[in-house]
């Protein structure tokens, strides 16, 4: 099982991205794909979250509005888009693979969250 993060870079406050997480040794079905950010010095943070079983989204309350997820069957990757970005939104962010997901305390929670990618820089320049 391998996750790859990607579609990170530098963007104006106000501005989007789209990253994307490429996954290979398994299949999307009946998994729960979720995007986590950390910034330096901070905890990790669950932002967002899709379960393929049934489209689930899960968002964090500070992204929700802002950032969406999706998945493409055909290219086995599962998507963010991230609109509106501020500073705060600043991190590397990582994608991870796990069985179910959740909103706990106003953030993304996965469960069995076994598998990790390598992160993707984002930079918000204010």
């Amino acid at each position: 099982v391998q996750l790859q993060a990607s579609g990170g870079g530098l963007v104006q406050t106000g501005g989007s991205l789209r990253l994307s997480c490429a996954v290979s040794g398994f299949s999307l079905h009946y998994y729960a794909i979720a995007w986590f950010r950390q910034a330096p010095g901070k905890e990790r943070q669950g932002v967002s979250c899709l379960t393929t079983a049934d489209g689930s989204r899960y968002y964090a309350d500070s992204v929700k509005g802002r950032l969406t997820i999706s998945r493409d069957n055909a290219k086995n990757t599962v998507n963010l888009q991230m609109n509106s970005l501020q500073p705060e939104d600043a991190a590397v962010y990582f994608c991870a693979v796990g069985s179910n997901c959740a909103v706990v305390h106003g953030y993304v929670h996965l469960y069995d969250s076994d598998h990790w990618g390598q992160g993707t820089q984002v930079t918000v320049s204010s």
